[in-house]
């Protein structure tokens, strides 16, 4: 496997990618998603020890002698790995993105 060879910047540098198009919009698509995304999780995570400590709501019976509290620390499983998949088909778009600022400040 061959290095990558970097390239050295001056802050001047630096100054003149974080005020680019191209990484203002790495940076916009970026929050687009793992703002909501976490928000989601948050939610959906602390949902469990909320609703068994202050309600009944998931005692009832969802098949045999299965409450639906066990299944929905089971669907907790399934969003992480749900999401972990999620995030890695977009974090194949933000490495494309990144590229782009790359390949921009390489041309100036």
């Amino acid at each position: 496997m061959e290095a990558k060879k970097t390239k050295t910047f001056s802050e001047n540098d630096y100054t003149s990618i974080v005020q680019s198009s191209s990484f203002q919009t790495l940076l916009s698509e970026k929050k687009k998603f793992i703002i909501p995304v976490t928000i989601f999780f948050f939610c959906f995570y602390f949902a469990l020890p909320v609703l068994t400590s202050y309600s009944t709501v998931l005692n009832h019976k969802f098949i045999g002698s299965i409450t639906w509290a066990w299944v929905f620390a089971f669907l907790q499983f399934v969003m992480t790995w749900a999401l972990c998949m999620i995030y890695s088909k977009k974090a194949a778009r933000f490495d494309e993105l990144a590229n782009e600022v790359i390949q921009e400040k390489g041309a100036n």
